[in-house]
């Protein structure tokens, strides 16, 4: 064979334009769903290196399409079918409008369009676009209730700033943690070399985060995390993929060898979703033009598409 044969065909899928094609959203203001899936190509990046992980919403839905027409299979991974009540209860509201100069506009955009998901009961599904959309993500649920952040990723993000930028993908959790209504954070994955410095993981552990890197998560397994998650909390997962390995996720900008496992990330995501009840999550960092074969989309987008169906479950149940 001369050429990669395409598998989607062999699947049944067809060309679409939501995430494993669940029903298309009309209008944010309206929403005939519980569980919403957008886009958000970015927020604050740097300006030394732009948008890189603008396409990845995009990326995601494409990797995904190819189970399309498989949706009613068994999965594996959640021990039925990814969505055993139909998908009528999810939506995908599209990408959101990025501006390449504007970035403030960029942060009241997602903040504004979350804020409209929660007050309408739904939990929001943020596919990024880099790591500093979470943010404005968090700061939409100010005067909302009290939360506890499940941050998975390779870098704990405690910068007051970088390249002069107080809002941007180093400076996530300590953003976070200035936010009256977050009242815990659990930072999972840490390994390696990152932006951080030593007076960051210092102010970080003062502030009171429950550290778990990624060699505690190796050696003492998945239960130990979710032991710190207190019963019925609301979680918000704000999940960087570059906490994974890059030998399933190369599509990043910092690899680095000691990731974790789609298993054990799904399991954390699992995890709090029983323990507590997820409010929100977020998948950001994948960086198309750095993947290899699609390996990374593939993981990516079927642990959101595994993701969508655990968010299913703790609605019905």
């Amino acid at each position: 064979m001369d050429s990669k044969p395409e598998l989607a065909a062999l699947f049944g899928a067809a060309e679409l334009n939501t995430f494993f094609g669940i029903k298309k959203c009309q209008s944010l203001d309206k929403i005939d769903a519980k569980i919403v899936l957008m886009g958000a190509p970015g927020a604050t990046p740097y300006r030394s290196v732009g948008a890189y992980c603008k396409n990845a919403p995009k990326t995601l839905r494409k990797s995904i399409s190819s189970l399309s027409a498989n949706i009613d299979r068994h999965n594996f991974d959640l021990g039925g079918p990814t969505f055993p009540d139909g998908i009528n209860i999810l939506t995908d509201c599209g990408d959101l409008a990025y501006d390449e100069q504007d970035y403030e506009k960029n942060r009241k955009v997602i903040k504004d369009s979350i804020r409209k998901v929660i007050n309408q009961d739904a939990i929001p599904v943020l596919v990024g676009g880099d790591d500093s959309v979470p943010i404005p993500m968090l700061q939409a649920f100010e005067n909302k209730g009290r939360y506890t952040i499940l941050q998975i990723d390779a870098h704990i993000d405690w910068r007051n700033s970088h390249m002069d930028e107080s809002l941007g993908l180093s400076s996530t959790m300590r953003r976070a943690s200035e936010m009256p209504h977050i009242e815990r954070i659990i930072q999972v994955g840490a390994r390696n070399i990152g932006s951080g410095h030593s007076d960051d993981l210092k102010d970080a552990l003062d502030w009171g985060v429950q550290f778990f890197s990624a060699y505690d998560l190796h050696e003492k397994g998945v239960s130990k995390v979710i032991e710190l998650i207190p019963k019925d909390t609301k979680v918000i997962v704000c999940l960087d993929v570059d906490a994974l390995d890059p030998a399933i996720v190369p599509g990043v900008i910092g690899r680095a060898p000691g990731g974790l496992s789609y298993f054990q990330t799904l399991d954390l995501i699992k995890g709090a979703s029983i323990k507590g009840k997820i409010s929100a999550i977020n998948f950001v960092e994948f960086l198309p033009e750095a993947d290899i074969d699609g390996i990374g989309a593939m993981t990516v987008s079927r642990l959101i598409a595994s993701t969508l169906g655990l968010l299913a479950r703790q609605v019905n149940k």
